[in-house]
């Protein structure tokens, strides 16, 4: 199991912002909305998206260590420690709720997909920012030089089909995916030296070491070309009768 308190510090640090998923999170919103993310941890979006739009934002995140990096902030994000089956607010509370490659560590999926859907308002979306099998296999430079991530991956995500039935139990409609995929150069090895990609604290030390030996190597001789993709899954709670 991986202690996401001893990292925070790495997190903080060398984990950013996807910039097309940030900019179609934040064309969902309004500066109105109240918006939740669920396993916010060191807070790069749900700050980015406060900075972006000026919507109220609260972030929910089981470490503790992580959420220390967001209150050390000086803006007004609300978080609160706790996990995603369990929310610790009102019904009907929020116009959005998301979450960032969070959903493969969520131990009971249904029950915090029934916990989103309370949350939400009618007529509130909800989106999962994921990885598809796929986008798995063809990550740029993750899959590349450490490929005994694909299997441990393929384990630990559940695929597309199965997030957008379990959605679709918990009662959300107009269920639907896009890709989001950004082309970037790498100039340096800091972060996955510092392991700041969870799959990586998974891997044996001589997988590891390998990968690590050959991306240095590459970029010794110049920058390697990369492209990180997310599959966003977007749901509606629908609205009620009332409503209409």
């Amino acid at each position: 199991m991986i202690d996401y308190n001893a990292i925070a510090e790495r997190y903080a640090q060398h984990r950013s912002v996807h910039p097309i998923v940030l900019s179609r999170l934040a064309g969902a919103l309004q500066r109105t909305s109240r918006v939740l993310e669920i396993g916010c941890g060191t807070g790069n979006y749900i700050l980015a998206l406060h900075q972006a739009v000026g919507c109220a934002c609260w972030g929910v995140d089981p470490s503790a260590e992580m959420l220390s990096k967001i209150t050390a902030h000086s803006f007004p994000v609300r978080v609160l420690l706790g996990h995603a089956e369990l929310l610790d607010f009102p019904s009907q509370t929020f116009d959005f709720v998301f979450s960032v490659d969070v959903v493969h560590h969520v131990e009971d999926r249904p029950q915090a997909l029934r916990e989103a859907f309370r949350v939400l308002q009618p007529g509130g979306q909800i989106c999962t920012v994921t990885d598809s099998e796929w986008v798995i296999r063809h990550r740029e430079p993750l899959s590349v030089y450490f490929p005994d991530t694909v299997p441990i991956e393929l384990k630990r995500y559940p695929s597309i089909s199965t997030l957008e039935a379990e959605m679709a139990i918990a009662g959300f409609n107009s269920i639907h995916e896009d890709l989001a995929e950004f082309r970037y150069t790498l100039t340096e090895s800091t972060p996955y030296r510092h392991r700041v990609f969870s799959s990586l604290l998974l891997l044996s030390e001589d997988a590891f070491q390998r990968g690590l030996q050959q991306m240095e190597a590459d970029l010794r001789r110049g920058p390697i070309a990369c492209v990180s993709r997310y599959t966003m899954l977007w749901g509606t709670r629908p609205k009620t009768t009332l409503d209409e």
